[in-house]
């Protein structure tokens, strides 16, 4: 015969007190924590469990964390646990294919966690999940070419993770979006000759970032642009050809730019001209 499975005496304290500084333990329901009415009372008796460290009943999310990870095999047990820290945890431990059940928990905390492993075939399911950090996160995975069902979603830092993923051909599509950030992202990304429609862009960031990328022969439509840093980014690379338009500029940093790159070209050709026979 087996010996009888060792369970914690009525008399045992239900937790001991928090260490100095850390939160103390706390039931998730917002009682105090009884080991006896636990599932897995019976890993306490062995170590396997330590009211304040790590539990799985507990209030913080850092000591279901301690709990599941010591013990994998009891995640999947824990999927529909009325408390949505106790779902999401154990989404972390199960084996992937246990998730698509979880696609629509009502907590998106518990979808967030899920949106980090389901497969590409069930990620498809949350674009258009309900909150905006479940669909930053898939469009964080989701393949590049597979971003065009969020090109239009209503959250900017969607669009704005899709831009700093999508194919060329998607990029594009987004030249004009709403938001300045998201069009920042496109000019970062897109090549010519799309990166051309952004010289005429009405927010002056997205224009400087276009001034750091057009080719130096593209830059004269640029020369004369109504902000300052944007004529500074041209004077920096533009070609010499441009630099006499920019001596004449309104600020002193453009001009200051615009001279010390003028500097060079002129002592050259001072220098063919001391060295070059006079008849």
């Amino acid at each position: 015969m087996h010996p009888a499975e060792p369970t914690l005496p009525p008399s045992a304290p239900t937790a001991p007190p928090a260490p100095a500084g850390d939160i103390p333990a706390l039931h998730w329901s917002g009682t105090a924590l009884d080991c006896s009415g636990c599932p897995h009372t019976a890993l306490r008796a062995e170590g396997g469990c330590e009211p304040g460290r790590s539990c799985m009943q507990d209030a913080y999310a850092r000591r279901i964390d301690r709990f599941f990870r010591s013990h994998r095999h009891l995640a999947a047990l824990h999927l529909d646990h009325p408390y949505f820290e106790v779902r999401a945890i154990a989404a972390r431990y199960v084996d992937v294919f246990q998730l698509g059940g979880m696609l629509a928990d009502p907590d998106e905390t518990v979808r967030l966690q899920v949106a980090l492993r389901v497969p590409q075939r069930l990620l498809q399911r949350l674009l258009k999940d309900p909150h905006r950090e479940v669909r930053i996160r898939v469009a964080q995975r989701l393949e590049a070419g597979e971003l065009a069902g969020m090109l239009r979603d209503n959250d900017y830092e969607v669009r704005q993770t899709v831009a700093r993923r999508a194919s060329v051909g998607l990029l594009t599509l987004m030249l004009h979006d709403a938001d300045r950030q998201v069009r920042c992202e496109v000019a970062r990304r897109v090549p010519l000759p799309a990166l051309w429609t952004l010289v005429q862009d009405n927010d002056a960031e997205v224009r400087r970032i276009v001034a750091e990328r057009l080719p130096p022969a593209l830059l004269s439509a640029l020369v004369g642009d109504p902000d300052w840093l944007v004529r500074w980014h041209v004077a920096q690379r533009a070609a010499p050809g441009l630099l006499p338009r920019l001596l004449q500029d309104l600020e002193p940093e453009v001009r200051e730019v615009a001279a010390a790159r003028l500097a060079p070209v002129a002592a050259a050709f001072q220098n063919q001209e001391a060295e070059a026979p006079h008849g």
